[in-house]
């Protein structure tokens, strides 16, 4: 089904809601009894995700909803957030909730009605196990040692976690960006777990394009002369790489008349950069300080990780030897949202209808919503307006198809008398 107004559609008013407090949870996945397998092989048995939740499971188990954060994004959804997992990369950036405006009382996804987990990503820096965690057997971060992170890893171990909490069934599953390719792989290869899936502004796999700029981001921080293999923590930080790979990164995320709008009428250039080149323009001058924010909050290993996992995804040749339509067989029964960006850069509108056809030609029930934004990749971000009707009618509406369902079957149950 293509693009229509939802039925239910709640004014934006209503979805405003004061910031509250929460707090970051940690749940160990990975124990010696029940290690964690990687899918390069490597096998830990001491694996532990930082998350957040908000809402309450409700006994029916229908209003579970599981959210996938971008690359460089934290298990931080909703709310205000000043204690986090308490590591030297979260700051006061972070403190806010990326999705405060969609997620909450009354908000798009009301926390009311629906019971919300966003995890930290296997490998990140912000409380789950990663590069810069203590490696048990040296009393040493791993740095170097830490695997290799593929997408159905990050997957596995949030799956683990919804186990612990007694998550059964996934009323909705939803990422943006790299988030995508999460929601993507769950919902392909758990099919009977997940009723609705919102994929927004993402693709089924790595283009060419997008291997070639996440190599340049691996190149510059490898690079790094302070990089030291990855064994860089009980040293100087390899920060001139990451700031490159940000710079290279940041221009795909926000448009450039968003770039242009924002770049500040005073140039500033630190006495310590580029001390040959001066900056004669307020975008490089925007670009300089928009890098050195991103260093100050994240670790250039789990940057790797997470980019890598980015690089190595392909869902059609892990599934269906390619085949994007048979791809998403599994997925017969499932409802889908699928939201594109008019002027993103960062995943084509191409690769959405790519999605959106492969869903047609198996019949199954979609939406495909294209959003006229002027602020290219990071609409999902700045912009809940554009998206949170549409999220929020999908979702009631689902969470009734599935009521709808189960007293069906209560039905058929009953005895006879």
């Amino acid at each position: 089904m293509e693009h229509q107004s939802p039925g239910f559609r709640p004014t934006w008013g209503d979805f405003f809601f004061t910031m509250y407090k929460v707090r970051t949870k940690f749940q160990r996945i990975a124990t010696p009894e029940n290690p964690f397998h990687f899918r390069n092989g490597t096998v830990m048995d001491d694996v532990s995700l930082a998350y957040e939740t908000h809402g309450t499971l409700n006994e029916e188990g229908d209003n579970a909803i599981l959210i996938f954060h971008a690359l460089s994004g934290s298990h931080h959804v909703a709310g205000e957030d000043e204690d986090g997992p308490g590591n030297q990369w979260w700051n006061k950036d972070c403190h806010k909730g990326w999705w405060s405006e969609f997620i909450g009382p009354k908000k798009p996804i009301n926390t009311k009605r629906y019971f919300v987990i966003c995890a930290n990503y296997l490998g990140g820096c912000y409380g789950s196990t990663g590069p810069a965690s203590t490696n048990p057997d040296t009393g040493k971060p791993y740095g170097s040692a830490f695997p290799r992170v593929a997408i159905s890893d990050i997957v596995e171990s949030q799956l683990r976690l919804l186990e612990h909490l007694g998550v059964k069934h996934l009323l909705a599953v939803m990422g943006a960006s790299m988030g995508g390719f999460c929601a993507l792989e769950l919902a392909v290869k758990k099919p009977d777990m997940v009723s609705l899936v919102i994929p927004i502004a993402t693709g089924v796999k790595a283009t060419v394009l997008a291997k070639a700029m996440n190599f340049e981001q691996i190149f510059a921080i490898e690079e790094d002369r302070d990089f030291n293999g990855g064994d860089y923590y009980d040293g100087p930080r390899p920060v001139s790489g990451l700031k490159l790979a940000r710079m290279v990164s940041h221009k795909t995320y926000v448009s450039l008349n968003v770039i242009q709008a924002r770049a500040r009428k005073e140039i500033i250039q630190p006495n310590d950069v580029l001390t040959g080149y001066r900056l004669h323009h307020q975008v490089e001058s925007y670009m300089l300080h928009q890098a050195t924010k991103f260093v100050e909050r994240f670790d250039s290993n789990a940057y790797l990780r997470i980019i890598g996992a980015w690089q190595d995804f392909d869902l059609p040749a892990e599934v269906a030897k390619g085949d994007v339509t048979r791809t998403f067989q599994p997925c017969k029964n499932q409802r889908w949202l699928v939201f594109t960006i008019s002027t993103d850069v960062c995943f084509y509108p191409s690769e959405q209808v790519e999605i959106a056809e492969a869903l047609k030609a198996n019949e199954i029930d979609y939406q495909h919503i294209t959003v006229h934004s002027e602020k290219g990749h990071d609409s999902f971000l700045l912009e809940p307006d554009l998206y949170g009707p549409y999220i929020s009618y999908k979702l009631h509406n689902s969470q009734q198809m599935l009521q709808d369902e189960a007293r069906e079957q209560k039905k058929k149950k009953k005895p006879k008398k």
